[in-house]
C-alpha cells in the first residue's frame, strides 16, 4: 500500500510526529504527555478509524509505546500507557525482543484461508466449479441456481476458482500471512494473528500488508533525538532507497540541510558502503567460486540472509560473508569520527534486526525508517520541499552503488566489478525478490542448478524501494533511484575513492 494515503499511514505519521515532539520538549513530563496523546490523536466521542473510540485510543496507546521502543502489552494487562515509560531511555529496552509485534486487540481475526462463492455467481448451466472439485464439496444451490461450498469438506485447493468463467469464486487469505514468505504467521486460540519468532526474519511485509494496522515494530525516534540533545556527534547514513521518499522536489542537498537543522553532525549515503560491499563480494566470488563454494549469494539484505541460514543451513556458507552496506558505512564514519554515533535511515525493518546483532550493534547505534524520519521532520515543522540546498558533501558513490536499492542492482554491481578485474570471465547471475521466490531460488541452488552462479536475494518484492519503511509507490521510487544513480561520477563500485580503505574496514 506504499504510495496510497491510507488511514493507517495517517495515524502512523501522527504517532511518529508526537513521539518526536515528546523527545524534543524535555519540559513536558513524558509520562503525563503519553497518557494525553491518544485523546489528541483520536479526539471527540466517535472513533476516527473504528466505530469504538475507546478501542481506537487503546490501539494508539500501544502504538505510542512501540514507537518509544517500549514493549507491547495485551488487553489483559491492567496498566497505564505510561507504565515503565522511563525505560525508553535505557538502550536494553529497545533491544529486548520481539521487534515486530501484533497488537492483538487491533487484529481483525481474519480467516487464515477460505474459498467461497461471491454474489458474482451467475448460476451458469455448465457449473465447471462443481465438476473439477476433487472432494465434491461444491454443489448447486437449488433455491437460486448458484454454487455453494461445504467449508467443512473443502481442502482449499482453489480449482473451482481457477475455472469459474465469471471469477465469482475467490480464494481469500489473511493478508499478513499471505505476505509472509517464512510462513511465520498463524492464528492463536482466539483467531488472532500470531508470529512464530523462530521463523520470523523481520522483513516487515506483514506490517505493511495488514489492512487493520494491527502489526507494528519498535522505533528509536525518541532515543535518537535525546542523543542529539545530549550533545553527542550524530551522523545520519541514508540508504540508497532514500531518493524521492520525502517528495519529488526533495533533493539530497535539501535532505542534508534539513538533517543539519535537526542537529545531525553530517550526512552520508550508504551507497558508499554499497560500493565497498560489492567490491568485497566480487573479490570473494573470484577466490571461492567454484573451487571452495558451488555458488555465492549476496549478503546485503538481512531478511534474505537470515532466511537462507534458517531454512538451508547446509548451504549457509554460500551466503557471502561480506559486511553489509549499512555496517561498512558505519565503520567508515567511525573510522574518521571515533566518538561519533551512527543512525542508519532506510526502508527496512530487517535492518533494525541486523543492528541488534552483537557483531553489528557496536557499529550502528540507531536505525530509523524513512517513515519515522518524516515524523521527525514534521515535529519540527521543517518544510523539506522548500528548504535551501546544502551544496557541500556530495558523496563519492557510484552508479552501481546507488542502484543497490532496486532489485537486481546488487548482482549487477558485483558482476561489473568482476568484469573490471577479470574481463575474460563470464559470471552467470539470477535473482529473486520476495522471500517466497527467494526460497525457490535457494531450493534450486541446493539441488545444484546454480553451480558457478552469483545469486541475489531481496526480502521485499521490488527490492529495498519496497521496504516496509518506505512511503512512495514502488515503481516511482525505483525510477527516482535510477535517475539519481545515473548522475554519479563513477560507473562501477571498485573505482570510488573509498575502495582503497576497504582493508581497514573489514578487520
Amino acid at each position: 500500500m506504499r504510495g496510497i494515503e491510507t488511514r493507517i499511514k495517517e495515524i502512523r505519521h501522527r504517532i511518529f510526529t508526537e513521539v518526536a515532539r515528546m523527545a524534543y520538549h524535555t519540559e513536558w513530563p513524558t509520562d503525563q504527555r503519553i497518557e494525553e496523546l491518544p485523546y489528541k490523536i483520536i479526539p471527540g466521542e466517535v472513533g476516527s478509524f473504528r466505530s469504538d473510540v475507546f478501542l481506537e485510543r487503546a490501539i494508539v496507546g500501544e502504538r505510542l509505546r512501540l514507537a518509544m521502543g517500549l514493549p507491547c502489552r495485551d488487553a489483559s494487562e491492567h496498566a497505564k500507557i505510561s507504565d515503565n515509560v522511563g525505560d525508553a531511555d535505557k538502550p536494553e529496552t529497545y533491544y529486548t525482543p520481539p521487534l515486530i509485534n501484533v497488537i492483538k486487540f487491533a487484529c481483525n481475526g481474519c480467516t487464515e484461508k477460505r474459498v467461497f462463492v461471491t454474489d458474482g455467481c451467475q448460476g451458469c448451466l455448465a457449473h465447471p466449479c462443481v465438476e473439477v472439485c476433487p472432494k465434491t464439496c461444491v454443489s448447486l444451490d437449488r433455491t437460486n441456481g448458484r454454487s455453494k461450498i461445504d467449508q467443512d469438506v473443502c481442502i482449499k485447493c482453489g480449482k473451482c476458482a481457477e475455472v469459474c468463467p465469471y471469477h465469482a469464486v475467490i480464494i481469500q487469505e489473511r493478508p499478513c500471512a499471505a505476505a509472509c514468505g517464512m510462513d511465520a504467521i498463524h492464528s492463536d486460540v482466539h483467531g488472532k494473528a500470531d508470529i512464530d519468532y523462530e521463523k520470523c526474519v523481520s522483513c516487515g511485509q506483514c506490517l505493511v500488508n495488514c489492512p487493520f494496522g494491527a502489526i507494528a515494530d519498535k522505533s528509536q525516534i525518541f532515543q535518537v533525538i535525546r542523543a542529539i540533545q545530549s550533545g553527542e556527534q550524530i551522523y545520519a547514513a541514508f540508504a540508497p532507497a532514500f531518493v524521492g521518499q520525502f517528495g519529488a522536489k526533495v533533493t539530497p542537498g535539501k535532505i542534508r540541510m534539513a538533517m543539519k537543522k535537526l542537529g545531525f553532525t553530517d550526512v552520508f549515503e550508504v551507497a558508499v558502503g554499497a560500493d565497498l560491499c560489492a567490491t568485497q563480494e566480487a573479490n570473494d566470488f573470484l577466490s571461492e567460486v567454484p573451487d571452495k563454494l558451488p555458488f555465492m549469494a549476496t549478503s546485503c539484505c538481512p531478511a534474505w540472509a537470515s532466511m537462507a541460514k534458517k531454512l538451508f543451513p547446509e548451504i549457509k556458507d554460500c551466503i557471502s560473508m561480506a559486511l553489509t552496506p549499512m555496517t561498512l558505512t558505519a565503520r567508515l564514519i567511525k573510522h574518521y569520527n571515533p566518538k561519533g554515533k551512527v543512525v542508519f535511515i532506510g526502508p527496512c525493518s530487517a535492518k533494525k534486526l541486523e543492528a541488534m546483532w552483537d557483531e553489528v550493534r557496536s557499529e550502528v547505534d540507531f536505525v530509523l525508517t524513512f517513515e519515522e524520519m518524516a515524523g521527525i521532520f514534521a515535529s519540527k515543522h521543517i518544510d523539506i520541499e522548500n528548504i535551501e540546498e546544502d551544496p557541500n558533501g556530495v558523496n563519492d558513490a557510484s552508479v552501481d552503488g546507488r542502484n543497490f536499492a532496486v532489485s537486481g542492482g546488487v548482482a549487477t554491481s558485483v558482476v561489473n566489478v568482476i568484469k573490471n578485474l577479470r574481463p575474460e570471465l563470464e559470471v552467470k547471475t539470477d535473482n529473486a525478490e520476495g522471500l517466497r521466490d527467494c526460497r525457490k531460488l535457494l531450493m534450486a541452488a541446493k539441488a545444484g542448478k546454480y553451480n558457478g552462479y552469483l545469486l541475489e536475494g531481496m526480502g521485499c518484492p521490488g527490492g529495498c524501494v519496497a521496504g516496509p519503511g518506505t512511503m512512495q509507490a514502488i515503481k516511482k521510487s525505483a525510477a527516482a533511484v535510477k535517475t539519481y544513480a545515473s548522475k554519479a561520477s563513477h560507473a562501477n563500485s571498485n573505482i570510488t575513492e573509498h575502495v582503497k580503505e576497504l582493508d581497514k574496514l573489514t578487520y
